[in-house]
């Protein structure tokens, strides 16, 4: 391969296929997450600056962990921490050098970093970002804009969560198997809370939410490719997908909110609803049921409507029982939420609002507010639906909900 252009495009092509296991191996060995993540930008750099003059190597991977181990070997080797590295830095040498000359692939080791980032060491909210740093190679600013946080303050604190990882002696490797699973759901829940962020903020009409939910995903498709008899794994991956299969249908054509009862299925994405089945499938025969495989098949109900094999659309006890074995294994305001609503479904309004009034702390939770709103007036209480919808508005954070309930509350009839 020759010529600039080719080199920029092979440089691209390495920084997406290669960029997270060449942090991964050499965080791996030298124990340090920053300096991996250095040296490795620094291997890109000098690529981008020889490449297009000397021409691509045969094996660019194994061309940039040499280059990145150099960088990393001198930048300790003036560092307070040779002593430490120094049997790290003799086995490495060795490794990534038989790599480069014989161009295999290099080990890799993402899981591992996955649950590094995701340690019970590291505070829960670290746990997202780090992820989408370490793995993604999102940057401080993208990332705190993301998570609502000044760029530096992020920033700082994802130094901060790198010492901790290098201070606390958190190993580069996988949990001992009876540890295992409390660690994955660590993972999951911290790529899970990237989507959650990024899914809010398409709610609002932020448009840095699309690339979220995106990168989210990305992860938890890596999971199902690292450990694909992880059930619950597959099971967020679905959730997901699903989730995301909405987005082009939860605005209109003028930015209004659009409740997915209401929703144009004609707009939502037949290919994500179809890997995340497949997943549901997939994860279904494993035997292992978990939080993450409940909440996709309530997704998974909701999106039959549209689902590209044709399959009929659940009924609403079929979803009742769903949030009821979610609110046995994962209670949750949501959960809650929900199970109210299928309730109503299938045994009136009334039900529904006793099942809100049995669940403590939803008094400031918006989504409970507006289906207590929407029950109140379905039962024919149109004075305490206004009040319940004023508490709805007063609650919702997205302009676009507020004006959709807003418009609601004008709507009530109070002789209906």
């Amino acid at each position: 391969m020759t010529g600039p252009d080719a080199a920029h495009r092979a440089v691209e092509a390495a920084a997406r296929q290669s960029r997270a296991r060449l942090v991964a191996f050499l965080a791996a060995r030298f124990r340090d997450l920053a300096a991996a993540e250095d040296a490795v930008a620094d291997a890109f750099r000098i690529a981008l600056d020889l490449w297009p003059r000397q021409g691509v190597p045969h094996a660019p991977e194994a061309w940039l962990a040499t280059v990145a181990r150099r960088r990393i070997t001198h930048a300790l080797r003036h560092g307070a921490v040779r002593r430490a590295a120094e049997p790290a830095l003799t086995l490495l040498a060795g490794e990534a050098e038989d790599a480069a000359m014989a161009a295999r692939p290099l080990p890799d080791d993402r899981l591992a970093l996955l649950f590094v980032c995701a340690h019970p060491a590291i505070a829960p909210e670290m746990r997202a970002p780090l992820m989408l740093q370490a793995v993604l190679g999102l940057d401080a600013a993208r990332i705190g804009s993301a998570f609502l946080v000044a760029p530096a303050t992020m920033g700082q604190r994802l130094v901060r969560a790198k010492a901790r990882i290098r201070s606390a002696g958190i190993g580069f490797q996988l949990p001992e198997p009876q540890d295992l699973p409390e660690r994955l759901s660590h993972v999951l829940d911290a790529v899970y809370a990237a989507f959650g962020t990024g899914w809010e903020m398409v709610a609002g009409g932020d448009t840095r939410g699309a690339d979220l939910t995106g990168e989210a995903l990305w992860l938890g498709r890596l999971l199902v490719e690292l450990m694909p008899a992880a059930a619950e794994a597959r099971g967020l991956l679905a959730l997901m997908a699903h989730c995301e299969a909405r987005r082009p249908a939860r605005r209109d054509a003028a930015g209004r909110y659009v409740p997915i009862d209401l929703q144009d299925t004609t707009l939502w994405r037949a290919d994500l609803i179809a890997e995340a089945e497949a997943q549901l499938a997939a994860a279904a025969a494993l035997g292992r049921p978990g939080r993450y495989q409940l909440e996709a098949a309530i997704q998974s109900a909701h999106n039959a409507r549209a689902d590209p094999a044709g399959r009929p659309q659940p009924g609403p006890d079929i979803r009742l029982a769903l949030y009821k074995a979610l609110m046995a294994i994962a209670p949750s305001a949501g959960a809650a939420v929900g199970h109210a609503a299928a309730l109503a479904g299938t045994a009136g309004p009334m039900h529904g609002l006793h099942a809100l009034d049995a669940v403590a702390g939803l008094e400031t939770y918006q989504p409970a507010w507006a289906l207590r709103a929407h029950l109140l007036a379905a039962s024919g209480d149109a004075a305490s639906a206004r009040a319940a919808y004023a508490r709805a508005i007063g609650l919702a954070e997205d302009p676009a909900v507020r004006s959709w309930l807003a418009a609601a509350a004008a709507g009530l009839n109070d002789g209906a």
